[in-house]
């Protein structure tokens, strides 16, 4: 499993393949819904750490972000902290410098937007709130149940982050048929925006029609 999610993420990263052209390989699906890259121009791609926090509590998010590995995109979820924002720029800096990971993502609210912003990071958030967590250790662990459901759904899967959003590849799809996906996804990005750039075809001809597939001398 781990040769060929490496063998995927390699190619997303060397090709800089888009959420966009991911979701189409998921049938157009995979959003991890209401994380939006703080800054312009972030692209990352990596294996999900999955970390929570849960009833007004970020407490088991900074006891989780010590097994985070470099190169790890985490992605932290939230449940029942009422729009708080889950961690700020202290342990934004922590897991992206310390601990190495490529990326934060989450669909919750951040803080310290100034400072966050002043650093560059590679942060997809909600939004930003100044009203933070509360780091305490009472009531801040999930139930069995939901635990599992979303560390099996989440983690070792992989994100791919950029402009658009976050989308996330599920681990039964780590598979040389998905890869072989990413290079026809590609591939036929190259022959619309032939046909458009060059041949001067509209989108009719190239997207509804798929012209070039029925003429002598394809793109």
């Amino acid at each position: 499993m781990k040769e060929i999610t490496d063998k995927i993420i390699r190619q997303m990263k060397t090709n800089r393949i888009s959420t966009t052209e991911v979701a189409d390989c998921l049938g157009k699906s995979g959003l991890f819904e209401n994380a939006k890259s703080i800054l312009p121009g972030n692209y990352k791609v990596g294996v999900v750490r999955w970390i929570y926090g849960c009833n007004e509590s970020n407490w088991m998010i900074h006891e989780m972000a010590r097994d985070v590995c470099p190169g790890e995109i985490v992605m932290m979820e939230g449940f029942g902290c009422n729009d708080r924002a889950l961690i700020g720029e202290l342990v934004s800096k922590y897991i992206l410098l310390y601990r190495q990971a490529e990326a934060i993502i989450t669909n919750e609210n951040m803080r310290d937007a100034n400072g966050l912003l002043k650093e560059r990071f590679a942060i997809w958030c909600r939004g930003f709130s100044p009203i933070g967590c509360f780091n305490r250790e009472e009531n801040a662990r999930l139930d069995e149940e939901t635990f599992r459901e979303h560390y099996e759904k989440y983690n070792g899967s992989i994100a791919v982050c950029d402009d658009s959003g976050v989308v996330i590849v599920p681990k039964e799809l780590h598979t040389e048929a998905f890869y072989q996906k990413l290079i026809d996804i590609e591939n036929q990005e190259d022959v619309w925006f032939d046909c458009l750039d060059r041949r001067k075809w509209d989108t009719y001809d190239i997207v509804c029609l798929k012209k070039y597939l029925h003429t002598g001398d394809r793109p």
